[in-house]
C-alpha cells in the first residue's frame, strides 16, 4: 500500500478540497485524484462521495481513515527509530492526554531532559483513544490516559486521582453559597469534553438534554485564561487550580444537591517494555511504581 496515497487520503479527509490537498503537497489536483482512485482500487471500496460542492468520507473510508492514520504513523516511527540509531543510546515515546501532562508530567519531562541528553524523548499529546491504539500498534512506549486498558501484555496501573470542582472568579459572588444541579444552565458554563474515568458524559448529564454550551474549547488549560477574566464558570482538575484557588485568583462554587466525580488517570505500558532503561528512568522521575497490574 503506497505511503503517499496514505498520506493524500488523511489530507482529503481533513480538508475535504482535492485542490487545497494538492496545494498542500505542491502538485497537481489530477495527481491527488489519480492517488485516491489506485487507492480505492486496491481496497475494492469507495472512499469519498464527491459532487460539485462536497467532498466526504464514506461510510468505508471514515472505517479505513483511522488505519491509514496508524500506518503513516508506524512508517514515521520507524524511520525515526532508525535515524537515531547512531545518534542517541536509547529512544522513549511518551503519550499523554493533556490535564495530565499539564498537572503532573511538564517538570518532570523537562529535568529528564536535563539529565538524560543521550536519550531521545518524544511526547505526544492527544486523547486516550487514540494513544491506546498507539500504544498497541506499538508506536508509544507508555501512555498516561483516563481509560484503563485491561488487556493481556499490558501493565495498567492508577496514577493519579484528582478532585473535580467547579471554579469561577471571584467577581462572581452570587455563587459563593453553592449552586443546585437544576440552576446550572443559568449559568455561564465554559465547556470542555475531557474523559473522567469511564464516564466521559458526566458534565454533560447534569444539564438537560441537548443543551447547547456558550462555549465549548478541547483543552482544559485553555479555560484558564477566560475564568481569570471574569468569564463564566467550569469544571476543573483541583490540582490545576489549588494555585488560584490559593492566591484567591478562582473561588470554588460548592455543589449543594449533586456532587462531582474524582479523576482517576493511568500509566500504561507494554509489558515488552518494561525492563527499558530509558523509560524506568523516566517512571522514577515522575515517582510511578509498576510493579503489579491492574
Amino acid at each position: 500500500m503506497n505511503i503517499e496515497n496514505l498520506k493524500t487520503f488523511i489530507t482529503l479527509s481533513e480538508l475535504k478540497n482535492f485542490t487545497q490537498t494538492a496545494d498542500r503537497y505542491y502538485i497537481v489536483q489530477s495527481t491527488v485524484t489519480n492517488r485516491i482512485m489506485e487507492l480505492e482500487k486496491g481496497l475494492g471500496k469507495k472512499l469519498f462521495i464527491r459532487n460539485r460542492k462536497n467532498v466526504e468520507l464514506t461510510e468505508e473510508g471514515l472505517h479505513f481513515l483511522s488505519y491509514a492514520k496508524r500506518i503513516v504513523a508506524l512508517e514515521a516511527s520507524a524511520i525515526e527509530e532508525l535515524s537515531m540509531l547512531h545518534t542517541f543510546s536509547e529512544s522513549l515515546r511518551i503519550g499523554t492526554v493533556n490535564t495530565v501532562y499539564d498537572c503532573y508530567l511538564g517538570q518532570p519531562i523537562m529535568d529528564y531532559i536535563r539529565n538524560h541528553k543521550d536519550i531521545s524523548l518524544k511526547v505526544i499529546i492527544d486523547h486516550s483513544g487514540t494513544l491506546l491504539r498507539m500504544l498497541q500498534d506499538g508506536t508509544l512506549d507508555l501512555a498516561f490516559t483516563y481509560i484503563p486498558l485491561k488487556k493481556a501484555g499490558f501493565i495498567c496501573k492508577p496514577f493519579h486521582t484528582d478532585d473535580l470542582v467547579l471554579v469561577t472568579s471571584p467577581v462572581h459572588q452570587e455563587y459563593k453559597d453553592g449552586v443546585r444541579q437544576s440552576q446550572l444552565p443559568d449559568l455561564n458554563y465554559l465547556y470542555c469534553d475531557f474523559m473522567i474515568q469511564d464516564n466521559g458524559t458526566f458534565i454533560r448529564d447534569l444539564f438537560p438534554k441537548n443543551y447547547s454550551f456558550p462555549f465549548e474549547i478541547d483543552k482544559l488549560t485553555h479555560l484558564l485564561p477566560y475564568l481569570l477574566e471574569g468569564i463564566g464558570c467550569t469544571f476543573l482538575p483541583r490540582t490545576l487550580v489549588q494555585n488560584y484557588l490559593d492566591e484567591g485568583k478562582l473561588i470554588s462554587i460548592p455543589l449543594l444537591d449533586f456532587e462531582a466525580p474524582t479523576i482517576q488517570n493511568h500509566i500504561v505500558i507494554p509489558e515488552n517494555r518494561i525492563d527499558s532503561h530509558a523509560l524506568g528512568l523516566f517512571l522514577e522521575s515522575v515517582g510511578a511504581d509498576t510493579e503489579d497490574t491492574v
